[in-house]
C-alpha cells in the first residue's frame, strides 16, 4: 500500500464539525464576492443606461421641436388657402386624431401585459413545499 497523501491525513484527523465550518467559511465568502460581482455589474448597466436615457430624452426633445415647427408651417400653409383661425383648428383636429390613434394603440399594448405569471406561481408552490418537507420530517 501507498502512503496517505498529506489531504487524506487532513481529512482522516478532521472533525466533521470542523469540515462543516470550513464549508460554510466557503460558502460565506462565495456568496460575498457573488454579491460584489453583481453590485458592481449594476453598477456599470445603471450608469450606461443612464448615458442612454439621457441621450433618448434629448433625441425626444429635438423631436418634439421639429413636431411642433412643422405644425407651425402646416398652420401657416393652411392660413393662406382657409384663413388663420380656421388652419389651427385643422392642425389641432389632426393632432386630436394623432393621439387618439396613440392612445387607443397603448391601452391594447397594455391590456396585454400579463405582469409576472411564472413568479406568481412559483411563490405559491413555496408554502406547499415547505409543507412537505415538514411532514416528511
Amino acid at each position: 500500500m501507498t502512503d496517505p497523501t498529506p489531504s487524506e491525513q487532513k481529512a482522516a484527523t478532521t472533525s466533521l464539525g470542523e469540515l462543516l465550518g470550513e464549508v460554510s467559511r466557503d460558502i460565506s465568502t462565495l456568496m460575498r464576492q457573488e454579491v460584489a460581482l453583481a453590485k458592481a455589474e449594476l453598477k456599470e448597466s445603471a450608469a450606461k443606461s443612464a448615458k442612454g436615457a439621457g441621450l433618448m430624452g434629448a433625441a425626444g426633445y429635438g423631436a418634439l421641436m421639429a413636431v411642433f415647427f412643422l405644425s407651425m408651417a402646416l398652420w401657416w400653409a393652411l392660413g393662406t388657402l382657409v384663413g388663420g383661425g380656421w388652419s389651427g383648428v385643422i392642425v389641432a383636429v389632426i393632432w386630436g386624431v394623432i393621439a387618439l390613434i396613440l392612445f387607443l394603440i397603448g391601452r391594447e399594448k397594455l391590456q396585454e401585459v400579463d405582469g409576472a405569471p411564472q413568479t406568481v406561481e412559483t411563490l405559491k408552490e413555496i408554502p406547499e413545499t415547505l409543507k412537505r418537507n415538514e411532514e416528511n420530517r
